[in-house]
């Protein structure tokens, strides 16, 4: 298929159609992945930039070592080393970067829209690492990618986003990408952990993990995001492990086959069982896998190679 967009900001309004057609280009590149030599030119000659103003592990990680398998030139902005500590501000940033020949971005901010402020400020193509509590869209695209593996048509599936919805972007890029693909989507988590739109999502809301997981085929479970939450929404993470943690014993009173994601880091112990997060229930590794593949695809796609491209 055509593919039009030129920046990946979110997975709001992404057709089924378009969203297949990523997971079939990061398939492809997984295949890339496990040559003797894992690395293509397809992004020969191009510059991209991280520009992380948070801190993140996996995330920096797998974007950069998906640049460096498609053979782009790569630079590494650290907000602790720049001139943001000293006041300059995002659009002046982006300014200076794109005055280097810069031609795509990869933004990680604590404010929700700094991607998309981003592309009114620079013709480069931007894809957003997370922003905010918006969205996490690469995040999303290897959950599915992830789930699409084990169970090809995600048609009809019942996938259950366990914990702290209000504070996630992952499960909003998961909400939107599930739900394109014909999946259906059920949220779990203390009434505190819901945020005021989730009856307007299409969603199943469970306030019990015990019924989120009869209902379900897939959990999600979601760290509790200490960083991102105001004082007092839950008693303490004893009590939430109590009522909310996924455990092998809840799973096995199922009597039935349940998948576990995390985007992680995970909380071991807290919302989810540390045995259980390296049992035979989790993907969780399937998904760092993914993780380079899906950006692989993100960035070739969005790169506007052999092709005109329009804003999205």
């Amino acid at each position: 298929m055509e593919f039009n967009r030129k920046h990946l900001l979110g997975l709001e309004g992404f057709s089924r159609e378009e969203i297949i057609h990523i997971l079939d280009t990061a398939n492809s590149f997984k295949e890339v992945l496990s040559r003797p030599i894992p690395k293509v030119p397809t992004l020969r000659g191009k510059t991209i930039v991280n520009l992380f103003f948070e801190a993140s592990t996996r995330t920096r990680i797998s974007f950069e070592l998906a640049q460096k398998r498609l053979s782009a030139d790569t630079v590494n902005f650290a907000t602790s080393t720049s001139s943001v500590k000293k006041g300059e501000t995002l659009r002046d940033t982006a300014r200076n970067i794109e005055a280097m020949k810069i031609d795509m971005v990869v933004i990680r901010h604590g404010a929700a829209g700094a991607p998309l402020f981003l592309t009114q400020c620079v013709d480069a193509s931007i894809i957003n690492a997370g922003d905010g509590q918006h969205e996490h869209p690469t995040q999303g695209l290897l959950d599915l990618m992830t789930l699409r593996d084990k169970f090809g048509d995600l048609q009809g599936k019942k996938v259950v986003i366990v914990g702290d919805i209000a504070h996630s972007r992952v499960a909003r890029s998961n909400i939107y990408g599930l739900q394109a693909l014909g999946a259906q989507v059920g949220l779990c988590g203390p009434s505190t952990f819901m945020p005021y739109q989730a009856e307007h999502w299409g969603t199943e809301i469970f306030h019990s993990i015990e019924e989120a997981i009869e209902w379900s085929d897939v959990l999600n479970v979601l760290r509790i995001q200490l960083e991102r939450q105001e004082k007092g929404l839950f008693p303490s993470t004893r009590e939430y492990r109590r009522f909310f943690g996924v455990t092998r014993e809840r799973l096995e009173h199922a009597k039935r086959d349940i998948t576990i994601l995390h985007p992680g880091p995970i909380n071991r112990g807290v919302e989810i069982e540390s045995e259980l997060a390296d049992s035979e229930f989790s993907l969780i590794l399937d998904q760092v896998t993914n993780g380079v593949a899906v950006r692989m695809a993100a960035l070739y796609l969005f790169s506007g190679l052999n092709k005109e491209t329009t804003d999205a």
